[in-house]
């Protein structure tokens, strides 16, 4: 069998409509801060808690817009339930959007005092803003290794689990309005009707 020339095969290509896959590009939402504060892991990958409002987990995730922007998602998830107690939605990742998820967390939940948030070592988890924002609200920081998305599993779990329901096959959400609207009614539904383990 003789070989076939590359532009052939990308012209009987695209006259068929078939396009190669292109990978995406990663987005990195865990960005260390040098001169961060560093705290210990407490929880050593026991994501349980023996009752609500005792141990949360969190991460930011990103959003792909068709435009090649991207919104970002931070989360505050329950250990004990595996519910979301508080997230927020913007089209930054500074720190007010982590501060923001905590915020809603302690309104939903009246009071944070005495749990555990832990998360991984992004700048925004080691601002000093958001460590005087877990000190009012009575929470310990807890952060797993550097480099290691396996001590902040459950929280990753819920980024893909989110992103594969919502966007199934596509790559990314056609505009912001869509995005948010999508990514509410599921989050919502995460709540409020999922089985949780």
């Amino acid at each position: 069998m003789s070989g076939v020339n590359h532009k052939r095969v990308a012209r009987v290509m695209r006259a068929e409509g078939i396009r190669g896959y292109v990978k995406r590009r990663r987005v990195r939402t865990t960005i260390p801060e040098p001169s961060g504060r560093k705290y210990p892991d407490l929880l050593q990958r026991d994501f349980t808690a023996e009752r609500p409002n005792r141990r949360y987990v969190g991460d930011i995730t990103y959003l792909p817009l068709a435009d090649g922007t991207n919104l970002y998602l931070a989360a505050v998830i329950d250990c004990y339930s595996r519910r979301l107690a508080g997230w927020t939605i913007a089209d930054h990742m500074r720190a007010e959007l982590v501060e923001e998820a905590l915020n809603v967390a302690a309104a939903t939940r009246d009071s944070l005092k005495g749990a555990i948030f832990h998360s991984d070592h992004g700048s925004v988890y080691c601002s000093k803003a958001y460590a005087q924002l877990c000190k009012k609200f009575g929470v310990t920081q807890s952060m797993g290794a550097l480099g290691s998305s396996a001590d902040n599993a459950l929280a990753e779990s819920f980024n893909a689990t989110m992103k594969r329901e919502v966007l199934q096959d596509t790559a990314c959400w056609p505009d912001e309005l869509t995005c948010r609207r999508q990514v509410f009614r599921w989050l919502v539904r995460y709540n409020t009707r999922r089985r949780h383990s």
